[in-house]
């Protein structure tokens, strides 16, 4: 059988790449999305993937970059449908939010046919990625520093999720933050319509990181051969689990020093942070609330009063 997105079209055994129109740029040209269609030979499941719903986290094309070529559909069982850039515009100019409504992507799922530029992208990505019975909607931190994880956003209390961890420990990125996540998150609203989601958030960085790219092929892989898309086992490990998430901003206006490194453990009253003056005189020193993990920092040095510095995971287990 046939399978089209777009104008990619792949029979049994074919991969095909092509665009889904969305809508108009400002001088009235037509524009697209990038599309795949990877259609096995032998019947299967289904596995949705996206990437850059937010501008500047390239991690995700990175990922799709490197794991394409490796699929082979005369080997494959099922289906991969693949949209590897979703906000258009603001990937056009390395930004994070659609500039064109100034909308964080990311928070316009399910999406409108007849809304903003962000809810019509949103819309026909949704209208995928619901014919699937699995979905990786890979992201990053943004520019910020953060650990190699995987967001189930879902919800305790949803009926998918267990199924949703289970999916974020085949990907087996090491971390897992598992906490409902904000309104309009594909992670939050695909589990709604019984489809198991996962938010890999690979690393963070300005343009892309080639070891949270690795990171993430392997975790694709992992996927597809725990659900039989591909030969092959994957061993599900243990993962370290953050059910809380603490932010905390700067108190005073300067240059900060962390005290801490991705990755560590913290200790509530641990020193997380200092800021300074130029000169380095001491002006605030941050402490942790809670024991935790240290999940997320700040790439800039130079901060204002209030301005967003680290997050530290809170509530550790494993799972």
């Amino acid at each position: 059988m046939t399978t089209t997105l777009g104008t990619a079209s792949a029979g049994p055994g074919e991969i095909d790449t092509g665009r889904l129109e969305v809508g108009e740029t400002r001088d009235g040209s037509p524009f697209g999305l990038p599309v795949a269609v990877i259609n096995g030979e032998q019947p299967g499941q289904t596995l949705y993937m996206q990437a850059v719903s937010d501008g500047d986290e390239l991690n995700g094309v990175g990922v799709l970059q490197r794991v394409v070529p490796q699929l082979d559909p005369t080997t494959l069982s099922g289906t991969i449908l693949i949209v590897g850039i979703v906000n258009y515009h603001a990937f056009q100019i390395a930004e994070h939010r659609n500039p064109i409504d100034d909308t964080k992507m990311n928070r316009a799922y399910p999406g409108t046919e007849t809304g903003t530029s962000s809810e019509r992208i949103a819309a026909a990505t949704f209208d995928i990625a619901t014919q699937a019975d699995l979905i990786l909607d890979l992201h990053q931190g943004s520019t910020s520093r953060m650990l190699d994880e995987v967001r189930v956003r879902c919800g305790k209390r949803h009926r998918l999720h267990d199924d949703c961890l289970e999916l974020a420990k085949a990907f087996g990125c090491g971390y897992v933050l598992d906490q409902k996540g904000p309104d309009g998150q594909l992670a939050r609203a695909a589990p709604d319509d019984g489809i198991p989601t996962i938010d890999p958030e690979l690393g963070g960085c300005v343009g892309w990181d080639e070891t949270s790219i690795q990171k993430g092929v392997e975790g694709v892989f992992n996927v597809l051969s725990y659900y039989d898309f591909i030969d092959g086992t994957t061993e599900l490990e243990r993962q370290t689990r953050a059910n809380g998430f603490e932010q905390y901003g700067s108190p005073n206006g300067g240059l900060v020093s962390f005290e801490k490194d991705l990755g560590e453990q913290v200790t509530s009253g641990d020193v997380l942070f200092e800021i300074t003056t130029p000169f380095g005189e001491p002006k605030a020193t941050v402490t942790a609330d809670s024991d935790g993990i240290l999940w997320r920092t700040r790439r800039l040095p130079q901060v204002a009063t209030g301005e967003y510095v680290c997050s530290v995971g809170t509530d550790i287990d494993s799972y």
